[in-house]
């Protein structure tokens, strides 16, 4: 269970804090059950509700400076996300957007960024399909990483593309 005032990640909202843990008065909505009141630091003036019961709602805390730093080191390791068909690969990216898995983001990021250069290399348009995911994965990694790092999020993308560039 989360704490009120506790940081965490949820899902595609990234970062959030737990404003409250309570009893929602909301039409339609069971009043027997608590909730955890988040508000998203990405959206300001959002609130996003969601069972406390609920185990498997993207939901967890936020990695440690110590994983940040570590998960720095291994992105050389981690391996891209290579599918040749389209349709397999969006579905492919949407997965591990939800997994809340910060080593997938990764892997989509590392992925879609070579894939860029290549493209671009190339003479050729990025797609729209592979620009999107590239943001959804940036978002939520470097709006993590920043705030567990204590960094501002338009340092992340330099940051992390030093550490890709590397691999």
């Amino acid at each position: 269970m989360f704490e009120k005032g506790e940081y965490i990640m949820y899902g595609r909202n990234g970062v959030c804090r737990v404003e409250d843990i309570t009893y929602l008065n909301i039409a339609g909505i069971d009043k027997k059950k608590l909730y955890y009141v988040l508000a998203p630091l990405n959206t300001k003036g959002s609130r996003v509700y969601f069972p406390v019961e609920k185990k498997n709602a993207n939901a967890r805390r936020l990695i440690t400076e110590h994983e940040a730093k570590t998960l720095l080191d291994e992105i050389c390791e981690i391996p891209e996300v290579w599918v040749s068909s389209e349709k397999l690969r969006e579905e492919c990216y949407k997965q591990a957007l939800n997994s809340c898995d910060y080593r997938q983001w990764v892997a989509v990021i590392k992925t879609l960024y070579l894939r860029k250069q290549e493209r671009l290399s190339q003479g050729k348009k990025v797609s729209a399909m592979d620009e999107r995911y590239l943001k959804l994965a940036e978002e939520a990694l470097y709006g993590e990483l920043a705030f567990v790092l204590n960094r501002e999020r338009t340092e992340m993308e330099p940051f992390i593309a030093k550490y890709i560039g590397e691999a």
